[in-house]
């Protein structure tokens, strides 16, 4: 990799306040989940909601890694907010893959940086999937984090294979749209970083 390809500490500097904008963007539109079966459309509204933010992030920084820091970081917050590890282990396989096809689009192609985007975008998936494989362990954590009762059972009873499956289709439909959004939003500046 060379000198011009590898992360500086300007970059550092940006991907932190990247993941601050896009971690509070994440959280407002999140507080839709109030109500279980919004709860599982999350991941696609946050695609949505958040694909301006990271079309733009993707543009500004055009080198590996990057996005995969951001997903990381988010996930080791979440963690730390009360969730299991199966949401860290779900967003260190789902930025793996980001970056891979970020990589395959020379990290300036936008049709690669929205795929790379979509696929991104489910990492949040790994919240619901702790449901889905860690159920007890959920309701646990969930009930000392202060969650009604009655919210946490509709969860448990609500996710199920064909719910998960429609949480993922969500989440890169929703990571596609805000991609396809943010592009229309940000089209002076990707001609201007080269991004087609």
């Amino acid at each position: 990799m060379s000198n011009e390809k590898r992360l500086k500490i300007k970059d550092l500097v940006t991907i932190g306040i990247f993941t601050v904008i896009y971690f509070a963007v994440m959280f407002a539109s999140g507080m839709i989940g109030i109500i279980p079966i919004l709860y599982l459309a999350n991941p696609a509204i946050m695609g949505i909601t958040t694909g301006i933010i990271m079309m733009f992030f993707m543009a500004k920084i055009q080198k590996p890694w990057a996005v995969f820091i951001i997903g990381t970081i988010c996930a080791l917050v979440v963690l730390a907010m009360g969730n299991t590890y199966i949401v860290l282990i779900h967003t260190i396989i789902s930025m793996a893959i980001a970056e891979l096809l970020r990589k395959a689009g020379s990290y300036n192609s936008f049709k690669y940086n929205m795929f790379s985007f979509a696929v991104f975008n489910t990492w949040n998936c790994g919240i619901i999937m702790q449901i889905f494989l860690a159920k007890d362990r959920f309701a646990e954590m969930a009930v000392t984090r202060g969650m009604n009762q009655d919210f946490i059972m509709g969860l448990i009873n609500m996710v199920n294979y064909k719910s998960i499956l429609l949480v993922y289709l969500g989440a890169i439909i929703g990571g596609i749209a805000g991609a396809c959004i943010g592009k229309a939003l940000l089209k002076k500046h990707f001609e201007k970083v080269g991004i087609v």
